[in-house]
């Protein structure tokens, strides 16, 4: 068992086309975003076990040796369905959440505990740790929040007990695991979002996993080498959804229209392979007339995703706001508000991109406050505020940099020049 503290970051991720049609099998095309989730998790001796997570305000502490007496064989991995409702139950009942309904700091807790106990329970005996976990990503924003929080979850607990290698057992600052190992924090990070959504398509755990630019497609992944230097902007409606319940819409709207909302699927599909094809000719030989055809494609996604019923007044005003400067745009990640993407030409004025909202440097002094009193080193949690803010980002070279990381605790991590050295997006607030 690991007697060291480990420090686990893994990016979030943006869907330039894809959404929803992925979880049905469709091609789906993915970039890891420069906003990272932080997880610090330091071993202790005093039989408990603490999950603390300051951005939703969770902290919860249980004793060891009452989660060692709880049966766990239901926490076997697998490619089975997600946990039924019988057992989440008695996960929620060790939670102490209440039975009626559990909200996103609920789920959150409740993923701990299930990815805990399933990673720990073939250790002699449970392990006592305190966990805190940090984030630069808004939750509910269509952004990865939850997989890469899963992903930095998955990624410690394997290397605290020893079930995938130590990266830094060469004392190196930052470093990476194996491909080995990250197929195997992919494939627990994947159990714990089923957790957190019942039925994910899986992009969004394989993205943090990796970091970098992907084409994925059930299960498959292969990664987007090279990309020309897109400019996009990254529009956040502070709209608040639920992923769990658009999946599940859009699937009831399948059963119930098949002959409608196959067709809408098998559409966003073609559009995820022309624009695929289209980005590889513009790295090859650029030309003015393929900016137009990803507008085009973006215009036609959105449409197709509204007619899926996960359209928002709120990114219909977007639209609307961004057209009139002559700009296209469409929603990214699950729909129902959350966030937007708007594809800038190249050469796009300030005033076409818009300014970043004075709110969000109050949300990244507020995050760097609460990550320092969860405990978290001040060194750590300083680095968190520059990231909120970006501007004169762009989507351009993905680089495995991006990628799930642990980074050393002992070490100066503000020397550190590769964590979030790959920005990608540039942030706005939608006014």
């Amino acid at each position: 068992m690991l007697s060291e503290a480990l420090l686990v970051s893994a990016p979030g991720k943006v869907i330039l086309h894809g959404e929803h049609a992925v979880v049905h099998g469709k091609v789906a095309l993915a970039v890891a975003l420069n906003l990272r989730t932080f997880l610090l998790l330091r071993p202790q001796s005093n039989g408990k076990v603490s999950l603390n997570l300051p951005n939703i305000g969770i902290k919860q502490v249980w004793d060891v040796a009452g989660l060692q007496l709880l049966d766990t064989n239901f926490l076997e991995q697998g490619d089975g369905p997600a946990p039924t409702p019988e057992q989440l139950e008695k996960l929620k009942k060790v939670a102490g959440l209440p039975e009626d309904g559990v909200g996103t700091e609920g789920l959150a807790v409740l993923a701990f505990l299930y990815l805990y106990l399933a990673i720990c329970r073939k250790q002699r005996v449970l392990p006592s740790l305190d966990i805190v976990v940090w984030s630069e990503l808004p939750p509910g924003a269509g952004l990865g929040s939850s997989a890469a929080y899963s992903v930095c979850l998955v990624a410690a607990l394997l290397t605290a007990c020893e079930n995938i290698t130590n990266p830094l057992k060469d004392r190196d600052a930052i470093s990476r695991w194996s491909e080995e190992d990250l197929e195997s924090i992919n494939k627990w990070a994947y159990e714990g979002e089923r957790v957190i959504h019942g039925n994910p398509s899986g992009v969004d755990n394989a993205v943090s996993t990796w970091g970098g630019a992907l084409r994925y497609q059930q299960g498959k992944m292969s990664s987007l080498k090279r990309l020309p230097a897109l400019q996009i902007l990254l529009t956040n409606t502070k709209v608040p959804r639920s992923t769990k319940a658009l999946v599940a819409g859009v699937r009831s709207r399948l059963l119930k229209f098949p002959e409608i909302v196959t067709p809408l699927l098998t559409s966003i599909d073609a559009i995820s392979l022309e624009c695929e094809r289209v980005l590889g000719e513009m790295v090859a030989a650029p030309a003015p007339e393929q900016y137009l055809v990803l507008e085009e494609l973006i215009d036609m996604n959105q449409h197709h995703l509204n007619a899926l019923g996960v359209g928002h007044t709120s990114l219909d005003q977007l639209c609307r706001i961004t057209a009139a400067h002559g700009l296209h745009s469409k929603l990214t990640g699950a729909g129902g508000g959350g966030c937007g993407i708007t594809l800038l030409k190249p050469g796009e004025t300030e005033a076409q991109r818009g300014y970043l909202c004075p709110e969000q440097q109050t949300q990244a002094s507020n995050l760097v406050t609460a990550a320092a009193e969860a405990g978290v080193p001040r060194s750590l949690s300083n680095r968190l505020s520059p990231a909120i803010c970006l501007k004169e980002q762009s989507l351009s070279r993905p680089s495995p940099n991006t990628a799930t990381k642990m980074h050393a605790v002992d070490r100066d991590i503000e020397a550190d020049t590769e964590l979030g050295n790959d920005p990608f997006l540039d942030t706005v607030c939608l006014q």
